[in-house]
């Protein structure tokens, strides 16, 4: 990390979380995370349906760790703040992987809908969802024979107390504008909340009771849409971002909201929070140079230089042959200058950017309070 946006995060981070150190505490037994790239910990690689090669991992792992960024993604920052280990992925078995503390159903490129045969992810919501009742009855049972595995599996009351976290959405709607017009996007989230919702049920019956929901980020700030639907200035708004796609990530964000809250109401015995990702990513972005970021949209690892630095035709770290020339989508050489990694993902600096926000308790409904008490014990 350069040292200018070394001290500049530092005072940003020591100014953020001054106000709540003593006052927040937040603490679940296990977690339990279902989500898309934003969240996958090793899902989709440990399915052998993806790999991922160097520069992924190089700012914390030193190599490639399941992850779609640099390093450490917001699932990551979260659970360090919580005082519990990384979350494995539930098709993560090598290496005699520890699911005492939780486990992530997350994969990149999974979708709230069902997936279509060209999917990147088969792993919609509700497959995830079916993973998770897999893994509790085979755990229960497990369980039930003795105490041998006690120490990498969760308690039975774990999965009543634990909190069961979801980021989904984006790939619906990103996906959907390769293929459908505006108004047909928009008639689609309430089908993908429908979705949605019936998932929540199942996990609902089968004992959670702790829910924390992501909205969608702006993604039409993202390089990859940008290169494809950015191509027209008036497409664009001021911070360069593509226009629709952003009122639909909005559309989908109030009609999501409005869910929580209805879902709050049906399930009394149950905590539902809403997080306005939206909003501090697009803090972020508008923001960025107050945080220590000197580039708010162009990639880091990528291919084709400035404004943008991507090609969709070479993904982060590979080496194509195009007319004859080999071209590689190399790092920049300070990732923590920047706030997108590859195109499609946030680099570490900027997840910890996101997640030091979402501890300040603001960008939720309900803000953190005696019901869901939050201490920040903070190693970032």
């Amino acid at each position: 990390m350069a040292p200018k946006a070394s001290i500049l995060r530092i005072i940003a981070l020591v100014f953020i979380f001054s106000p709540l150190t003593d006052s927040i505490e937040f603490k679940f037994p296990a977690i339990f995370n279902f989500g898309d790239s934003n969240s996958d910990t090793g899902e989709l690689v440990g399915a052998g349906i993806a790999s991922l090669e160097p520069p992924y991992g190089q700012s914390y792992f030193q190599t490639p760790a399941g992850r779609y960024c640099d390093g450490r993604l917001i699932i990551d920052f979260l659970m360090d703040a919580m005082d519990l280990p990384f979350l494995n992925a539930y098709l993560d078995s090598i290496g005699r992987p520890s699911f005492r503390k939780g486990c992530n159903f997350a994969a990149a490129g999974s979708t709230i809908e069902p997936p279509t045969a060209h999917a990147v992810s088969p792993f919609s919501f509700r497959v995830q969802v079916a993973h998770f009742v897999r893994f509790k009855a085979r755990v229960l049972r497990l369980l039930a024979k003795g105490k041998k595995l006690d120490k990498y599996l969760p308690a039975e009351d774990y999965f009543r107390n634990g909190l069961y976290m979801f980021d989904l959405g984006q790939n619906d709607l990103a996906g959907a504008f390769y293929s459908k017009t505006f108004d047909q996007i928009l008639a689609l989230i309430p089908l993908l909340l429908t979705e949605f919702e019936t998932g929540i049920k199942i996990l609902y019956d089968q004992g959670a009771r702790n829910f924390w929901v992501h909205n969608t980020g702006p993604l039409g700030c993202l390089a990859q849409n940008i290169a494809k639907f950015g191509t027209d200035p008036p497409s664009l708004d001021e911070l360069g971002c593509v226009s629709k796609h952003n009122q639909a990530a909005k559309a989908f964000n109030l009609q999501l909201h409005a869910l929580c809250k209805k879902l709050q109401g049906q399930y009394t015995d149950s905590n539902f929070t809403y997080v306005d990702i939206y909003t501090i990513k697009s803090n972020l972005i508008a923001n960025y140079s107050k945080f220590g970021f000197e580039q708010p949209i162009m990639v880091c690892c990528g291919y084709g230089g400035p404004p943008l630095n991507y090609d969709s035709w070479i993904g982060c770290g590979k080496t194509k042959v195009l007319n004859g020339t080999t071209m590689t989508a190399k790092a920049c050489d300070d990732s923590s200058e920047y706030v997108n990694w590859d195109g499609i993902h946030y680099s570490e600096a900027a997840n910890q950017y996101v997640s030091s926000q979402i501890l300040t308790g603001k960008y939720s409904d309900p803000p953190f309070s005696d019901k869901m008490p939050f201490l920040l014990d903070l190693k970032f």
